[in-house]
């Protein structure tokens, strides 16, 4: 049976308060770096036009949830706040690639979507091959943000981090889901495949997130082995609750358009479980996430962050 603290967040965290700061901090510093100012050691500033199309991407919308857990990983590893700067900018980094992924994902290309955020999407509004070039500018400047030359980050840590965000975006990662996701269209998959193809499209990014937080930190191999467990686990459950909720939210609730994998014969936890077994799928996802935190052995004053980030991803289907 599940201890109290695997079953829920600690009742006492306050995660809207925690979030609320944690995001505004991300929001400044998305603004302050997503811009037409000179970078270091560049001759050109980059062309205003580019950039208008890369703000409209990544500020000012989305849950941001991959920030929020390299932040919540990181808190939870070095609560004496060692690494904050390195933390931030990984924050940054992963959430510029996960707005470049879905620019791209939503041209005429791969899944030809018209809505975003609630907005429509950058190809929409700027024409494709703006939204082509911004979706490159946002990952080539997520791997800038990683390599400052102000000495605040060290450049062993630069080169980790830089590694555990290339392959969680690269083709064994979230680009190599995405293939296999165009591929399956109108193919029935087996569990199994299906389990593989949401843990590189979806789950790798936000594993990668958990990670480089962490690694902003110096935990044991212990503590990174647990983490590693939770951010799997946590991967999964994101994309089994979004595929649920592609059936039972409206256009308006998601922010993109509803109905989208059913309209395109695209296989899912729900066409392949049904809409029952899959919510008590995420149940037992987030059971092994809180599972994986309780063997870390970190004090629960450390990772109630993370806990309660987990119940918001698995519950917001409720």
């Amino acid at each position: 049976m599940m201890d109290a603290r695997t079953a829920s967040p600690h009742p006492a965290f306050a995660l809207d308060a925690w979030m609320s700061e944690r995001l505004a901090q991300v929001e400044r510093a998305l603004q302050a770096w997503v811009t037409t100012d000179t970078p270091q050691g560049a001759v050109h500033a980059a062309p205003a036009a580019l950039v208008e199309a890369m703000r409209y991407a990544v500020l000012d919308g989305g849950k941001r949830l991959r920030p929020l857990l390299v932040l919540a990983a990181h808190e939870a590893v070095a609560p004496d706040g060692s690494g904050a700067a390195a933390a931030l900018r990984a924050a940054c980094a992963v959430e510029l690639i996960h707005a470049y992924s879905l620019v791209h994902d939503d041209m005429p290309c791969m899944d030809n979507d018209v809505l975003r955020r609630g907005k429509p999407t950058v190809h929409v509004r700027f024409g494709e091959a703006s939204a082509l070039l911004a979706g490159d500018a946002l990952q080539a400047l997520a791997f800038e943000l990683l390599t400052p030359e102000d000495g605040s980050v060290a450049p062993e840590q630069q080169a980790r981090l830089c590694s555990l965000l290339a392959r969680a975006a690269g083709s064994a990662g979230m680009a190599g889901g995405q293939a296999i996701d165009l591929a399956s269209v109108g193919h029935r998959l087996t569990e199994a495949q299906l389990r593989e193809m949401h843990q590189l499209k979806t789950g790798a990014l936000l594993l990668g997130s958990v990670m480089m937080g962490a690694r902003c930190g110096q935990p044991q191999a212990a503590v990174l082995a647990a983490l590693q467990d939770y951010g799997a686990a946590m991967g999964l459950a994101f994309q089994v609750v979004d595929d649920i909720l592609d059936v039972t939210a409206d256009s308006s609730t998601l922010g993109k358009t509803a109905g989208k994998d059913a309209d395109n014969d695209k296989p899912t936890y729900v066409s392949l479980m049904g809409l029952e077994r899959s919510q008590a799928y995420a149940q037992e996802l987030l059971a092994q996430a809180q599972q994986a935190l309780q063997r870390s052995a970190l004090p629960l004053a450390q990772t109630q962050a993370l806990a309660a980030l987990a119940d918001m991803v698995v519950n917001r289907a409720h």
